[in-house]
């Protein structure tokens, strides 16, 4: 080893890794590269996990979108359409998130603010107006009342007359990541990992092209995780999902193909490209030491992406545009399969209709002008990139084991360890960036005294919730009293027998049940989750 290779690095990644001045063959030199790597397509899937990647095809280009009503979402969607998303992404409101109707004395003043409000059958039937669900793959940023919303989307389906197998989309439904990252939680852990495996067993059986959980590390990274963390957050968190499922009865290879992940892309422009590449080695080598897995599918992380909304700035915002490009980049770089990208006004506002286009075209000047889609894993074989997605599964792999250590996620996530973890690094991260050790560029370095110029903000009508409220009562006018008492008994009854909650909720649904009914009727059984608040 040459003494240059030894010098001390005098820098380090977000997740403190340390980078060398240059590296060499020496630095990441194993005898069989190949062997270590493997090819795209095949175990590990390290270099991606189709054979020819975006030579077949680009990835989904989505713009997650949600706001005020049904009818302003559906409109914004059908815009996004006309100008090439391939895929949507819906967007909830609080309320809706959190299982209560427009009416509900929590849900006043949030009435379609950071998402559309969506608590009927009625709702979701102009969601999806004049879109042809047979075609189009629709992302579902629901966690809590996930199961509600599938129910809600598979009924539309069916009256639009879409062959339900054949529905192409995803829901997030990841409650664990709710605990530690967003609080947007309802049910204790046991209710809300039920009602999870109980949706891998429906879809299994009956939308077998449709995602049952998207297991979130975005929000993890949101809320001040190193890249590191939240690998190993996301990862122990799908272990949880795995076993529970596992312990229902289910098989692995009966539901894991159907699993799908959501990552973060940040800044450290290399460090997430490796994070991406490490992340499908982890899960494959997971699924088949741990799990046992045989079938391939099984074995591959398929992951949307969307572009770090905590590193948009409101001052000086039209840098953002810079941002979300080369993130972006680091995605496609890493092998997504879907990509949401940023808007420019996300720090000050919901997106505007141009602000949504111009992060849409961004994904498809990167996939049509770039030409860095021509060749797979163009980065692969790098001494540098190896050897840092070498170490981000070797700390992600140790954090894993630690959490194991400890119990597994949710007993670290009731005693609080993997929120204080996540606290102690944006604590660290936001100290070093206050001390000007990590610059952003228009806030500690470049920055000017200046009011926001140029950009055009949406407002949210105020009169919007009087709407919904009026909406939600004439719904409920029109049910028969009796099918929907039956439906909600059967459901509170079926938690406790072992019946599969999705379909239940699914008939409760068609009954008219309502999103906040058929939440309290859970709420009922489970009980309501009390937050950790002692780390």
């Amino acid at each position: 080893m040459s003494e240059k290779s030894k010098e001390t690095p005098d820098f380090a990644t977000r997740s403190g890794i340390a980078v060398k001045p240059v590296y060499r063959s020496e630095d990441w030199s194993p005898e069989d590269p190949d062997g270590v790597l493997g090819n795209p397509g095949e175990f590990p899937f390290t270099r991606g996990v189709q054979k020819d990647m975006y030579r077949g095809r680009h990835w989904t280009m989505r713009q997650y979108a949600g706001f005020g009503t049904a009818e302003e979402s559906n409109r914004r969607y059908r815009y996004l359409l006309s100008q090439g998303t391939t895929g949507l992404s819906v967007a909830f409101d609080l309320p809706t998130q959190l299982g209560y109707d427009p009416d509900h004395p929590r849900a006043k003043g949030e009435v379609g603010k950071v998402g559309v409000s969506v608590s009927t059958l009625d709702d979701m039937r102009i969601l999806f107006d004049a879109i042809d669900l047979s075609k189009v793959s629709t992302s579902m940023t629901i966690n809590a009342t996930a199961a509600v919303l599938l129910a809600m989307y598979v009924a539309v389906a069916e009256e639009k007359g879409v062959p339900v197998p054949e529905l192409r989309g995803t829901v997030q439904n990841d409650v664990l990541k709710e605990y530690v990252a967003r609080g947007n939680y309802i049910y204790p852990p046991e209710g809300a990992l039920r009602l999870a495996t109980d949706m891998f067993a429906w879809c299994s059986q009956n939308t077998p092209r449709w995602n049952p959980i998207s297991i979130s590390g975005y929000h993890i990274r949101e809320a001040g995780s190193t890249a590191v963390q939240e690998l190993a957050f996301t990862f122990a968190n799908a272990i949880a999902y795995t076993e529970a499922a596992v312990r229902q009865g289910l098989s692995v290879d009966q539901f894991a193909g159907q699993l799908s992940f959501f990552f973060n892309v940040h800044s450290d422009f290399f460090e997430e490209i490796a994070k991406f590449r490490a992340a499908r080695r982890i899960w494959a080598k997971i699924m088949k030491e741990r799990f046992g897995a045989k079938d391939p599918r099984s074995c591959m992380l398929r992951f949307h992406s969307q572009t770090a909304g905590s590193t948009l700035t409101a001052q000086q915002p039209q840098n953002n545009v810079v941002r979300v490009a080369l993130q972006a980049m680091a995605a496609v770089l890493g092998g997504t399969q879907s990509l949401h990208t940023n808007s420019l006004d996300e720090a000050l506002a919901l997106p505007t209709e141009a602000s949504a286009r111009l992060a849409l075209r961004t994904q498809q000047v990167i996939a049509n002008e770039t030409n860095v889609t021509q060749t797979v894993d163009p980065l692969g074989g790098s001494w540098y990139l190896e050897k840092l997605t070498d170490e981000l599964e070797e700390r992600a792999r140790r954090l894993i084991d630690d959490i194991e250590k400890r119990g597994g996620t949710v007993k670290c996530i009731e005693s609080g360890f993997i929120q204080g973890e996540i606290a102690s690094s944006a604590y660290l991260d936001q100290k070093r960036i206050d001390q000007g050790v990590i610059r952003v560029v228009g806030v500690n370095c470049f920055n000017e005294d200046q009011e926001v110029e140029g950009v055009d903000l949406l407002k949210v009508s105020a009169d919007l919730e009087v709407k919904a409220v009026e909406r939600l009562r004439a719904y409920r006018s029109k049910r028969s009293a009796g099918a929907l008492k039956e439906s909600l008994n059967r459901l509170e009854a079926g938690v406790k027998s072992g019946e599969n909650l999705q379909q239940l909720i699914l008939l409760a649904v068609k009954s008219g049940a309502t999103l906040g009914e058929v939440s309290d009727s859970l709420r009922k059984v489970f009980g309501v989750y009390q937050e950790y608040a002692g780390y």
